[in-house]
């Protein structure tokens, strides 16, 4: 067995922070959700980790996304304790609401066709796939999930 399994050609391999991917969940596509004013969904991922009302406030508020990974990473502020088991509903909100509010968003998801949607973090081996591209690439399973959603409406 290869170290590393071969990419899968009829794949669609992306990073989070491509600027290029409508989807991504970076880009500026403000929206209001759990009465969080947001400009992206990484802002309201980050925040809804928190269970103080005012730090969540705060972090959908930041000016910056190295801004919100800063707030995200605060050690003492109170974080949900079923933050494990709500995560992927969180992302998965946030992003079928943008898909709803912005057009091109849902238009350039859907034609993604039927091809899987893998997010190519090294790094991160549960929203990506990792260096080895074993992860779970739970990214782009919602992604995929949402396209679904969005072809049968």
């Amino acid at each position: 067995m290869p170290l590393f399994p071969e990419l899968d050609e009829d794949a669609i391999y992306f990073s989070m922070f491509d600027e290029d991917q409508h989807w991504c969940r970076t880009s500026i596509k403000p929206f209001v959700l759990d009465e969080l004013e947001c400009q992206t969904v990484e802002h309201y991922f980050q925040a809804m980790r928190f269970i103080d009302l005012d730090y969540r406030n705060k972090v959908a508020a930041a000016e910056s996304m190295d801004q919100v990974g800063k707030l995200a990473k605060r050690w003492f502020k109170s974080k949900r304790k079923d933050w494990n088991k709500v995560r992927t509903t969180v992302m998965t909100r946030a992003l079928y609401l943008q898909c709803q509010m912005y057009p091109e968003m849902a238009e350039a998801l859907k034609g993604t066709g039927d091809k899987k949607l893998v997010e190519s973090s090294m790094y991160d081996y549960y929203w990506g796939c990792g260096r080895d591209r074993r992860g779970e690439n739970q990214y782009g399973t919602i992604l995929m999930n949402i396209r679904k959603k969005l072809l049968e409406n």
